[in-house]
């Protein structure tokens, strides 16, 4: 059993401050609107990838009607913008490397502003494949233990046996590893058993980490 969401904590509490202002809700939303299209159909049950958004949307308290408004929208208008998934990659501070996953309807001003992001932060944008080496493509899934009071120990027999790859557990949090083949099985496994998932997406998982010690 490994560890290695030592930072995801944080990530996923900043992004429920994010939703509470609707921010994460926009991006959501545009993301259900490219799993509809490209998964050919807006009922869950016949589309994987739309399911799994769902699950990412109600992880970050998305409301039931606006997630269905936002698949209504998407399947019922053939002129919405077409967003599409782009990834840079580069360097911060320190030689810190980052992955950039955009959702963009606008290829040159999305190009433009992770630029200027990166320049901003004293960083720099690399050539494709330049820090993606040093990351692993994982289904990630994220159980806080202010939601969840069971026991440790069935919750890991639970992932696993739904065909988790490893479980970890953390200060305020458990974390559940899987491939991205089997992310689906796993979070529906955990959904059926009436698991609270405080978070549930297919991520970049870095190999290793890096104990920043100085303030600036």
């Amino acid at each position: 059993m490994s560890g290695h969401s030592k930072f995801a904590n944080i990530k996923h509490k900043k992004e429920k401050n994010d939703a509470a202002k609707g921010k994460i809700f926009t991006k959501i939303g545009k993301e259900l609107a490219v799993a509809v299209k490209e998964g050919g159909s807006a009922d869950p049950a016949n589309n994987s990838r739309l399911r799994d958004v769902i699950a990412k949307a109600k992880a970050n308290n998305m409301p039931n009607d606006t997630i269905d408004r936002n698949i209504k929208k998407a399947d019922g208008d053939a002129n919405a913008a077409n967003y599409e998934y782009i990834t840079y990659e580069g360097y911060g501070p320190n030689g810190t490397a980052i992955i950039v996953e955009a959702l963009t309807d606008n290829r040159n001003r999305t190009a433009t502003n992770v630029k200027n992001a990166f320049t901003k932060g004293s960083g720099n944008v690399g050539t494709p494949g330049c820090v993606s080496f040093m990351f692993d493509k994982k289904g990630q899934i994220i159980v806080s233990k202010e939601e969840y009071e069971g026991d440790a120990d069935d919750l890991m027999m639970q992932a696993l046996d739904a065909g988790a790859e490893d479980f970890a557990e953390e200060e305020d949090s458990y974390e559940i590893v899987t491939t991205p083949e089997d992310f689906s099985t796993v979070r529906l496994a955990l959904e059926e058993a009436g698991i609270p998932m405080a978070a549930a997406e297919v991520t970049m998982i870095p190999q290793t980490y890096v104990e920043l010690t100085d303030p600036k």
